[in-house]
């Protein structure tokens, strides 16, 4: 399969390897040549380092996993140093994306604006699904306003294409995307993870649920995201094989970005980018 023009930039294949699935690189680095897939999106930034929820954070069942990672990462400054200049110096092909996440909107500028500049970045995505502690809990891509309000911010620090990612619980995805759209982003992620719970298996209370289970709701979402708004859409939820990968591309999608599969066997991505590639 060709490269694909997205974003300001073009992608020497369309796959991805989703957030928090290879950290900021190190982790999979003498496991998988990062180099061969279209891009990285990095593990969640926040300003201020994070330790994450208590152990244990991941837990397998049929339909795929549950993880309560916490946005566990080492804080602004440090992914500013030390983790991306690492990364932008492993990858001479693949793009890198930033994924950003935060408790208030001001949490996400104060991202952007550090990192629009970094070498290598070319985009961001944002997480749309962290709850905004500003309106007491509610995520911020599950009411319009607040969701316009981060998207026109972040658009405000930036020149950079932003990329926002939003949870397949929505009543409406398309309608949201349409707010994405119309507050100044440049594409979306569709699916983040769905909220779940197995009683006991975890250290936190509820997690998010992905992996197979997540198909056929992100191809939904990205057919009728595609239909009736018409951003560039970056497919991500339960691709684990090439033809999982030309479905999220036959419904709509620019990108498609693996994250549970990877997770499972890091060869994943690569194995089906070759394959993409024959065809």
């Amino acid at each position: 399969m060709s490269a694909v023009a997205v974003l300001g930039t073009t992608f020497q294949n369309p796959v991805l390897l989703a957030a928090g699935t290879a950290g900021f690189g190190r982790e999979v680095a003498g496991v998988i040549d990062l180099d061969s897939l279209g891009g990285v999106v990095t593990k969640a930034v926040t300003p201020e380092p994070r330790r994450g929820h208590p152990r244990p954070r991941v837990a397998e069942f049929r339909g795929g996993m549950l993880n309560a990672v916490g946005l566990a990462n080492p804080g602004l400054e440090a992914v500013a140093t030390r983790e991306l200049p690492q990364l932008a110096a492993r990858l001479r092909r693949a793009r890198i994306v930033v994924n950003v996440a935060g408790a208030t909107v001001d949490d996400y500028v104060a991202v952007v604006e550090r990192l629009t500049g970094a070498e290598g970045v070319v985009a961001f995505e944002i997480n749309a699904s962290c709850p905004n502690t500003t309106t007491g809990g509610l995520e911020f891509g599950a009411d319009a306003a607040s969701l316009a309000d981060l998207v026109r911010r972040c658009r405000s620090a930036t020149g950079r294409p932003l990329v926002v990612k939003l949870s397949p619980a929505l009543p409406d995805i398309p309608a949201m995307a349409q707010v994405v759209a119309d507050a100044g982003g440049d594409a979306v992620s569709l699916v983040n993870t769905m909220p779940g719970m197995l009683d006991g298996r975890l250290g936190n209370p509820f997690g998010g649920v992905s992996g197979p289970a997540l198909l056929p709701i992100g191809l939904l979402a990205t057919q009728r995201v595609r239909e009736r708004v018409g951003l560039p859409v970056i497919g991500v939820g339960g691709i684990r094989s090439a033809a999982d990968a030309r479905a999220y591309l036959a419904a709509g999608a620019a990108l498609v970005a693996i994250g549970t599969a990877a997770l499972a066997d890091p060869r994943v991505p690569v194995r089906i980018a070759r394959e993409l590639a024959r065809g």
